[in-house]
């Protein structure tokens, strides 16, 4: 098991502990609530989501949650083709999953759950601090020819190392979120560096063990690792800013601070066991998301996705289509 699931299951045994302690008084987790619920897709989320779940099974034990970690693409095309009751997403669902839930009729809603600032990280050896989007750009663009630090343009401190590059396979919305941020086209990346798929500790154990490493995935498994990777400020041209909860919330760390969602579909929504759920989800994001070191939504966040739940819970707004 990774790290990160020990810190999971860490923290969500610490805050179920804390939830016995408040009694039965709380709404939900009245114990009489049962079935199964299926949740795929984002690596990048699921941490946050296995967190919840384990908070609500510990007052709902008749109800089992399993969360799956496709990544999310793959994890769209299990919910698209109805396999599935939600997907994490670390990227908006995008016109081929939508047209692909169109074609399986499953009617969806996006709620936002995180926030998250995209991190690229590099060895703690490595004297740079921080890269421009350009440069970014010059090293994971398509057909880049940039195979040593000392090749990018501008580079401030020098530094002659070659580049050992990491990052997530095409099915992760990680993936897309990057590519279309740096590189000005979803999926559009370079072909020789290391594909981790959906293994984002293979990329802390690259990097980590490389001079010349390079690589990006969320806030989170930074703030897990920080003692053995360093974090890049990046100039997206009004200076350089570092990812954090502060720089991911007011926007100010562009263009890598991102939205970080789940999707439930209507047919699930229909199901009492689902919407406690889901309820449960909200009504805890923000204490579980700072446990596994994720970043909270806003007060208005938070009040928005919660209003936006209360109105679907029972069949009182439509899901969309697309």
């Amino acid at each position: 098991m990774s790290s990160k699931w020990w810190l999971v299951l860490a923290a969500s045994g610490v805050f179920a502990l804390g939830v016995a302690a408040c009694g039965d008084d709380d709404e939900g987790g009245s114990g009489d609530l049962s079935g199964s619920i299926r949740i795929d897709g984002s690596s990048t989320v699921a941490p946050l989501t296995s967190a919840i779940a384990e908070g609500f099974n510990e007052e709902n034990p008749d109800v089992d949650v399993t969360v799956g970690t496709s990544g999310t693409g793959g994890g769209f095309e299990k919910f698209c083709a109805g396999e599935t009751d939600a997907n994490d997403a670390s990227e908006a669902i995008g016109d081929e999953e939508i047209a692909a839930c169109e074609e399986g009729g499953v009617a969806y809603e996006e709620l936002q759950v995180a926030n998250d600032a995209l991190t690229v990280v590099v060895n703690p050896d490595n004297p740079v601090n921080c890269l421009t989007v350009d440069q970014l750009k010059s090293v994971w663009e398509p057909g880049s020819k940039v195979s040593s630090w000392s090749d990018i343009e501008g580079l401030d401190p020098p530094y002659d190392e070659s580049l050992d590059l990491y990052g997530p396979g095409s099915d992760s919305g990680t993936f897309g979120y990057f590519t279309e941020a740096v590189n000005g086209e979803e999926d559009a990346i370079r072909n020789d560096y290391n594909d981790v798929g959906e293994d984002d500790n293979a990329t802390v154990t690259g990097v980590g063990g490389s001079p010349g490493g390079m690589g990006y995935f969320g806030f989170s498994f930074f703030s897990e690792n920080e003692g053995t990777l360093k974090a890049l400020e990046i100039d997206g041209g009004e200076g350089c800013v570092a990812p954090s909860p502060e720089t991911a919330q007011d926007g100010s760390y562009t263009p890598l601070s991102r939205p970080l969602f789940i999707y439930p579909s209507a047919e699930a929504l229909k199901d009492p066991a689902f919407d406690e759920f889901m309820k449960y989800y909200l009504d805890n994001v923000n204490t579980i998301a700072e446990q596994v070191g994720f970043i909270p939504l806003t007060d208005e966040q938070l009040s928005e996705q919660q209003s936006k739940l209360e109105g679907l819970i029972g069949g009182e707004a439509e899901a969309e289509t697309g």
